[in-house]
């Protein structure tokens, strides 16, 4: 077993606008990912596994729910220190951080934003705590980036609500204990509502021969004439906006996230190339290896200022879909450029489960896809600036 050797690059001092409660909770995950994840991650993503043995360490490090207020069990911090906690969990795999993502952005969020507080005070703290995990019903085998399409409903049927539908791609789904699902009302309005683990007719079948996140359980979710209390339903928004307010903070996470893949590519590759002698000297000191590291550490810096002040903007409640949007499109962009970089740093090695750049790479082939595609988001920006939407 390999030691996890890795330095974090900071080539403008990004960390002098961190505050010193950031970079303790930066410091606290990144030790974390050293010793629970590093070690283990491999094997698991070989196997096709998720290592659940984990859950209790990334509750303790504040993954879950971090910026979710003391009272309801999360940690009470900011948008940056969550940023930070995401960019960590993500340089050991982009899989865990995607367990971490639903649970904070897509479960803990929507209950905390639009639950009543008797949801808050059943649900919050359990999930806080990771004895309690979620999952996120959004996504429809034929509704992807049109969710406003699902097909998903429930009807009144007195006492209760009747789901019916499925939904896929669903990170957590086989072992999740709750599932925040959007689906119709009869006039088709979407709402969300909580659905336990146990409700007859709801089963979670997972999805297998995955290439990519093998390190994280995705599945699907089957609602089969699923009895719903009506104390499940989140109350306080719905429509559309609810599920994609959501994603805002998950993209935002993702914005972070990627930028600690790319870190840990950046790192194999500068040492590889530092150590690996060809030709009589260090492959670090020929030009095109010279080409492929300054390229890389300068997308990297340049993704993380742009995080710290999407950040920045967050903590202060001005910034835009379209704004976070970008950030995520952007740096998962340049996290998937530099982890096929640092592979051919690497040669043959490259390709190897003796390093991390070939989990990543295939990672990230998800990343650049969920929470809005690549081109989805391009039209987003798109959309911003000209004002005139080519979705329709």
């Amino acid at each position: 077993m390999k030691p996890d050797l890795f330095q974090a690059p900071d080539y403008y001092a990004v960390d002098e606008l961190l505050t010193e409660e950031h970079r303790m909770v930066r410091d606290a995950a990144r030790s974390w990912v050293k010793r629970d994840v590093s070690p283990i991650i491999e094997d698991y993503a070989q196997r096709a596994e998720f290592p659940k043995q984990i859950i209790k360490g990334l509750a303790d490090i504040g993954a879950f729910g971090p910026y979710i207020p003391q009272e309801y069990g999360g940690a009470g911090l900011d948008q940056i220190s969550y940023g930070l906690i995401m960019q960590e969990i993500e340089r050991g795999d982009s899989g865990v951080r995607s367990t971490a993502s639903v649970q904070s952005s897509l479960v803990m969020y929507p209950i905390w934003k639009y639950g009543s507080e008797a949801q808050r005070k059943k649900y919050l703290p359990k999930l806080a705590s990771g004895e309690f995990m979620g999952c996120f019903g959004l996504t429809e085998p034929n509704h992807g980036s049109d969710p406003s399409g699902m097909t998903t409903h429930f009807k009144d049927a007195g006492d209760h609500y009747v789901l019916n539908g499925a939904k896929l791609w669903i990170s957590n789904a086989p072992f999740a204990d709750i599932a925040i699902v959007w689906a119709k009302n009869e006039e088709g309005r979407i709402h969300g509502l909580i659905v336990e683990r146990g409700m007859e007719g709801f089963t979670t079948p997972e999805t297998h021969h995955k290439w990519s996140l093998r390190a994280s359980a995705t599945g699907e979710l089957i609602f089969d004439n699923v009895k719903v209390p009506k104390d499940h339903i989140l109350p306080n928004k719905s429509g559309l906006g609810a599920p994609l307010g959501c994603l805002d903070s998950a993209r935002y996470g993702i914005a972070w996230g990627a930028i600690g893949a790319a870190m840990d590519c950046y790192d194999t590759a500068l040492r590889y190339a530092k150590e690996r002698i060809q030709f009589g000297k260090p492959i670090a000191g020929t030009q095109l290896q010279q080409k492929k590291l300054a390229e890389m550490i300068t997308e990297i810096t340049k993704a993380q200022l742009l995080a710290w002040r999407l950040g920045v903007l967050r903590n202060e409640g001005k910034a835009t879909s379209a704004q976070i949007s970008m950030a995520k499109r952007n740096n998962v962009e340049m996290a998937i450029k530099i982890a096929r970089e640092a592979r051919q740093v690497l040669g043959g090695m490259g390709i190897t489960g003796e390093y991390s750049i070939m989990r990543h790479i295939m990672n990230l082939e998800s990343v650049i896809t969920y929470e809005g595609t690549h081109d989805i988001h391009l039209l987003i920006t798109g959309m911003d600036i000209t004002g005139i939407s080519a979705f329709k």
